[in-house]
């Protein structure tokens, strides 16, 4: 081969090269406006429908993957390059990280399901993963949480939604638990009409349903009497601490004796 065959042939092949760089720029620069393009076009969709801004991230980090992903194979097969090893390639990839982060991919696919079917939301107050607290933040792989006691916890979306969920900030207005035990000279309907009548008086106290005063049982202390009222569950906290402090004090006004287990015991002579 002479020196002009050798010039001609990479000449031939550099302008050849060259305008397939050109091309793959080209396309490399359309694609990614495309994709901006794309991606942007669906957030504005799910921000007018008021979907969850964390939802919104997650799809559009899951859009824009999978279109670079297309974009960047789609340039190697203009060049010429074969393609299925590329993609035999990342689906093996896609299987040894699937095993090897199982818990976390798991945890993953909980928090798309949880972002999807909403069981709660930020500022909700729940109980999850046996965690109980206010939801600060809804993150992919986990839930981050502030407990009563001020302390932040993060739970992992696989054990969320694998287990029972509690959420106290649905419904309006939540029931207050406590009991009073009397002594058993107390009359028990007596002690459950002051006790209705004090608890009625507690401030934030639901009106529309009011208190259940109640005989819960009976045993050898006294009777035991329910007392459970309904207020909002921002007021939870401060109804549930006046409750206790109104059963002590009905109970000091009204005069009752401290509550004492009490025993009969016969003996019986000898034959």
């Amino acid at each position: 081969m002479d020196v002009n065959s050798i010039e001609k042939f990479l000449s031939t092949t550099a302008t050849e090269l060259g305008i397939k760089v050109l091309a793959a720029i080209v396309f490399w620069v359309v694609g990614r406006w495309l994709i901006g393009w794309v991606i942007g076009l669906v957030q504005r969709g799910m921000n007018r429908n008021h979907v969850d801004p964390t939802l919104t991230k997650y799809l559009g980090s899951i859009i824009t993957i999978a279109l670079n992903i297309a974009l960047v194979l789609g340039i190697l097969g203009y060049f010429g390059i074969q393609t299925t090893s590329f993609a035999a390639m990342l689906a093996g990839a896609g299987v040894a990280i699937g095993a090897a982060w199982s818990g976390l991919l798991g945890n993953f696919a909980a928090g798309a399901f949880m972002l999807v079917l909403r069981p709660f939301k930020v500022g909700d107050f729940v109980t999850v993963g046996g965690v109980t607290g206010t939801v600060r933040e809804l993150g992919l792989f986990g839930t981050t949480m502030v407990t009563p006691d001020n302390v932040m916890t993060i739970v992992g979306n696989g054990k969320i939604f694998g287990d029972t969920i509690q959420n106290f900030s649905v419904l309006p207005e939540r029931r207050v638990e406590r009991v009073a035990q009397l002594a058993g000279s107390v009359d028990p309907i007596e002690a459950i009409e002051k006790l209705r009548a004090a608890v009625a008086k507690i401030p934030n106290i639901s009106t529309e349903m009011p208190p259940e005063v109640n005989l819960l049982d009976i045993n050898l202390n006294g009777p035991v009497i329910s007392v459970r009222p309904y207020c909002h569950t921002d007021h939870y906290w401060q109804v549930y601490f006046d409750t206790n402090e109104t059963i002590v004090r009905t109970c000091r006004e009204a005069g009752w004796p401290a509550p004492m287990p009490h025993a009969v015991h016969h003996v019986l002579g000898a034959a």
